[in-house]
């Protein structure tokens, strides 16, 4: 009876199964080459505008953002805006070797293009759209543009542009004039502006004056106000956000494409500025940013003058970058003092405050009205005061080149290629794949601007980490 019981059941799960839709085999790499086609050709004919992106859309593509709301026809340059998305695409196409990822990172490269300002470089925003571009000094406006001129490193905006440009030039062999001639322009005004002692500011809008930064080595001010000074600071020598790391790995990057010389020189310069930039005993570390006076000083109303545990560690990395390159190891002399300094640094959690009082080195916070303070317990949310420590890794490397007998060889560079076919890569193709929706678009739930409440959105880092998955798939090679 149990038996007959068991046969029935059986055959009753093998009828209701050939009913239901068979989603847990794994598709094959020729339907999902077909969805990787449908993705690019929504995202960019339905989701971006000629080109630009932004950070993320409702799912009904009704509102779009960046790092605030934007119009339809506008894009952002600061990641995971369009530079990031151009970069997703391309990584896509060395991939999957599908022509239409490469067509779609050219059409944000045309866009970028499109939103290069006079003075070399990007804003954080950009508009397309006739109406949207009267604001800002477009080069190809010409007489038409507007006066906002001003390019600016903050956030990896500039560098990113520049970056995506540079590789979409390198994939079209340099054919593309328009492409070729906006890098060329963007890397000799971007040059203009590093000061005559390494640095660089946060923007710009004209060259830097010859020699008006000598190269002095940083100190403490005999004092500093509590208060906030109300006074800009874009022209501060800026390490926040990790700027003038940012700026090193463009300008590297652009001497192994093009071979020129001088944009090496110009990270070097960049790397003796960090060295000057080092403070003395008892903080052998780094400010966020600098006046002329090479003092730490005040930028926005929450970043005080101060030793930062946060874009130290940035700059730290640099300098190993930097001693790979060049094999000059004056680039990692002073990395020990450093990283006992900050060792000795940490907040009992591990972690280290974003920043330590000059000559005191206790850990300084805000309150939420913004008011300069020792303790964490009512700190803004917005901003992270305190940060994660990575000294065991950037240590690790330090031992690991300090111990060689002879320069580093120079790093090589990494080209992505076809994957093998493995079972993982097929799993995690078919996962991506099973996510989209009817429109080939990946869609999760996430909070906009324009609604406290959690709505359906597409978020564009989603796109770029599910885009290079599924064409990892498509591409794959037993």
């Amino acid at each position: 009876m149990k038996r007959m019981v068991a046969v029935l059941l059986t055959l009753l799960l093998t009828a209701v199964a050939a009913t239901l839709p068979i989603v847990a085999q794994t598709p094959s790499q020729q339907e999902a080459a077909a969805s990787l086609s449908a993705v690019v050709n929504f995202y960019r004919s339905e989701v971006g505008y000629q080109g630009a992106y932004l950070w993320k859309y409702s799912a009904d593509l009704s509102h779009q953002e960046g790092e605030g709301t934007a119009t339809k026809t506008s894009g952002w340059t600061q990641p995971p805006g369009a530079p990031s998305v151009g970069e997703a695409f391309l990584k896509a196409w060395r991939l999957s070797g599908k022509t239409e990822c490469l067509e779609a990172a050219v059409e944000v490269a045309h866009a970028l293009v499109r939103a290069q300002l006079k003075s070399g470089g990007w804003s954080s925003h950009f508009d397309l759209g006739a109406e949207g571009r009267r604001r800002y000094a477009y080069r190809v406006d010409g007489d038409e543009a507007g006066r906002d001129n001003r390019t600016t490193f903050d956030d990896n905006k500039t560098q990113s542009a520049l970056m995506l440009l540079m590789h979409v030039d390198e994939a079209l062999d340099f054919q593309d004039a328009t492409i070729h001639e906006a890098v060329q322009f963007s890397l000799q005004h971007i040059l203009a502006a590093q000061y005559s002692n390494g640095a660089w500011p946060q923007q710009y809008d004209t060259p830097a004056a010859p020699e008006a930064s000598p190269p002095i080595r940083a100190s403490y001010p005999e004092t500093w106000s509590r208060t906030h000074p109300k006074q800009k600071y874009i022209g501060h020598y800026t390490f926040n956000d990790g700027n003038m790391s940012h700026i090193v790995d463009m300008l590297l990057e652009a001497g192994r494409i093009y071979h020129r010389d001088d944009w090496i020189q110009g990270a070097r310069r960049t790397g003796e500025f960090m060295l000057l930039a080092q403070l003395p005993e008892p903080q052998p570390g780094w400010a966020q940013q600098y006046n002329a006076e090479m003092h730490p000083a005040w930028a926005r109303k929450f970043e005080p003058p101060a030793i930062t545990g946060g874009e130290a560690q940035g700059v730290m990395r640099t300098l190993l970058t930097l001693y790979r390159f060049t094999g000059e190891k004056r680039f990692i002399q002073t990395l020990p003092q450093a990283l006992a300094y900050y060792r000795r640094s940490l907040l009992p959690d591990g972690r280290l405050a974003r920043f330590y009082e000059l000559r005191t080195n206790r850990p300084l916070y805000f309150s939420r009205d913004y008011q300069l303070t020792y303790s964490d317990a009512d700190m803004p949310t917005h901003y992270a005061f305190k940060v994660g420590s990575g000294l065991d890794r950037i240590e690790a490397e330090y031992h690991e080149l300090s111990l060689l007998d002879s320069a580093p060889e120079r790093p090589s560079h990494r080209v992505d290629r076809p994957v093998r076919l493995t079972k993982k890569v097929a799993e995690r193709g078919a996962a991506v794949l099973m996510a989209l929706d009817e429109r080939a678009a990946w869609v999760e739930s996430g909070h906009m601007k324009h609604q406290n409440d959690p709505l359906p959105i597409i978020d564009m880092r989603t796109f770029a980490r599910n885009l290079e998955t599924l064409a990892a798939f498509v591409g794959a090679r037993d």
